[in-house]
């Protein structure tokens, strides 16, 4: 997740992954009717069409972007509730909101394992054209990329993360635990290089910190994660002309 927060920073898509994660009810909700049973597989399925109709959307209209990510977002939001409302099915599904990540199965670990591999691979092979795109799109397609194709590609590495972490971290968090490792280490990155390297260091830093805190002050581990986090970007910050200067 952490190589698409700091993408996501870049390209000023906080909302758009925010909107995202708050679509999983949805998810779950609509794979209930097919008979999905599989909760993981339905909220990718659905974040996948939900993301590439969106990112479609939003090339298309003269609408500014956070309008059309707030309508997809409250449509999708709201058909979720309904749906799991009227199957009384919603306080099943209630803990997804703030997430457990002692409740990870072995079978979801393994999700997340191969997930990271396959981004990983696409990560080396795309990352080139992803930081172009996200520079500059005339420039990009000045130099024969296929901008629509890397934007989507981009948004779907984004919805099968966020959907596969909904579970430890919650809908309610999962936003804050993409942006927030990227943001700080971009207040203090003086390069491409050192700004994923000191984002890995911040994210491995909260994992670890927040868990340990999770459990001597027995508080949500979700929860935990992402105040550290949020310290470090408030220390990034407070160091961010210093460092830059």
């Amino acid at each position: 997740m952490l190589f698409c927060g700091t993408t996501v920073v870049n390209n000023k898509m906080a909302f758009f992954s925010d909107a995202l994660g708050h679509s999983a009810l949805t998810g779950i909700a609509i794979g209930m009717m097919f008979g999905i049973t599989n909760t993981n597989i339905s909220m990718i399925i659905f974040a996948i069409i939900f993301s590439v109709i969106l990112n479609y959307v939003k090339h298309k209209t003269t609408y500014g972007a956070d309008t059309i990510i707030s309508v997809f977002s409250s449509i999708a939001i709201a058909l979720g509730l309904a749906i799991l409302s009227s199957q009384g099915a919603f306080t099943k599904y209630s803990s997804y909101l703030v997430g457990d990540v002692l409740g990870i199965t072995t079978e979801e670990i393994a999700y997340l394992a191969i997930a990271f591999v396959v981004i990983i691979a696409v990560w080396i092979v795309l990352y080139n054209k992803l930081h172009t795109v996200s520079i500059n799109t005339s420039l990009a397609k000045s130099k024969g990329i296929n901008v629509a194709l890397i934007d989507n590609i981009f948004v779907i590495m984004i919805s099968i993360m966020v959907m596969l972490s909904i579970r430890w971290i919650g809908i309610l968090l999962i936003n804050s635990l993409l942006i927030l490792p990227a943001a700080a280490s971009r207040n203090v990155a003086t390069n491409i290089r050192s700004y994923h390297g000191i984002a890995v260091i911040i994210s491995l830093l909260s994992g670890i910190t927040g868990l340990l805190l999770s459990y001597y002050a027995n508080i949500g581990a979700g929860p935990a994660i992402v105040i550290i986090s949020g310290i470090f970007y408030l220390i990034t910050f407070s160091l961010k002309g210093r460092v830059k200067g």
